[in-house]
């Protein structure tokens, strides 16, 4: 049999064998919630292998700044905490722009306006309190009212990055400003480490009332732990875990596939599931959580707050008096 023929019968005898294309995710999402993620879009997507590698946002910039400096950039897709990080990256030429066709679903504050990144969820700051204190708090400002002297705890801005971007925003807000940090300060509240302090700090009642995100506090209350939270009146900051396409990534179509699906429809379903709120408008938020338009999102200007960094964080250590 010639070489050419026994080629084809192989062929008409053989399945067919594709290799699937793959993508290489970072992200900062919790474990869980990363390969569920993951295995919906698989699921969507059976073209497509993603291997994804997951670790804090902090940690996971530090090794994609090492790989592009080596000249040999590993990931395709970034899926981190926030748009700040990702400004950042913008900034320096490292995200690709990509408008995509979901975005007409969201509200332009919650994507880049040159398509470098997309929020895929909502995770706000609020006021979390123990429900044996003797006053519900309504609005940010009633955290510095002298009565509430020693009574509260937040996250500092030095340690947890969803506090840093509170603290841009609530600095940059008309009728609050670094007078409202200073009013905190001068009524020792107190500001260290992250939100998992802050909630435990309150569910003990070891302090009354705190600055927390707004998944921690909801989930703990439906498990029976003796905290409310709330959205303040002013408003509330937020982070929004976005997406992000590196820039020289040799899967473009399947990186954009990937960005096209977090924010699907289908997609925010599964934020919601995983017990956020979706970013995406017309998506019901999950159980215990308001309605995306009972939640009023205070002005946040990623790139100010980039700009800003260095200097906030110095003059939070300045009125806190820590290093």
């Amino acid at each position: 049999m010639s070489r050419s023929l026994l080629a084809a019968t192989l062929a008409l005898a053989l399945p067919s064998l594709t290799t699937a294309e793959t993508l290489t995710l970072y992200t900062s999402q919790p474990n869980a919630d990363a390969q569920q993620t993951v295995d919906a879009f698989m699921a969507a997507n059976p073209e497509i292998e993603v291997d994804w590698v997951r670790d804090g946002t902090t940690k996971l910039m530090a090794r994609v700044a090492a790989e592009i400096e080596a000249g040999q950039p590993q990931a395709d897709v970034l899926l981190i905490a926030d748009t700040v990080t990702l400004e950042g990256l913008a900034q320096a030429g490292q995200l690709a722009a990509y408008s995509s066709p979901e975005d007409a679903a969201y509200d332009v504050s919650l994507y880049s306006a040159d398509g470098y990144y997309h929020s895929t969820k909502l995770i706000t700051t609020g006021i979390v309190y123990n429900t044996g204190a003797q006053i519900v708090p309504t609005s940010w400002a009633d955290l510095a009212k002298p009565e509430m002297a020693n009574l509260v705890a937040m996250p500092s801005p030095l340690y947890s990055g969803a506090a840093l971007i509170h603290l841009a925003t609530l600095t940059g807000t008309d009728g609050l400003g670094w007078d409202y940090y200073k009013a905190l300060a001068a009524n020792n509240t107190r500001a260290e480490g992250g939100n998992g302090g802050t909630f435990k700090a309150v569910a003990s009642g070891e302090k009354p009332y705190g600055v927390l995100v707004d998944f921690m506090a909801v989930r703990a209350k439906a498990d029976g732990s003796p905290i409310a939270f709330v959205f303040p009146e002013e408003g509330v900051s937020y982070v929004t875990e976005p997406v992000a396409i590196m820039a020289g990534t040799e899967h473009m179509g399947a990186a954009q596939k990937f960005v096209d699906f977090v924010l699907s429809e289908e997609g925010q379903n599964l934020v919601v599931n995983m017990g956020y709120i979706p970013a995406r408008n017309g998506v019901a938020s999950p159980e215990g959580f308001p309605t995306r338009d009972e939640i009023k999102l205070m002005d946040f200007d990623a790139a100010q707050a980039l700009a800003d960094t260095d200097a906030n964080k110095a003059r939070f250590a300045e009125v806190f008096g820590v290093q």
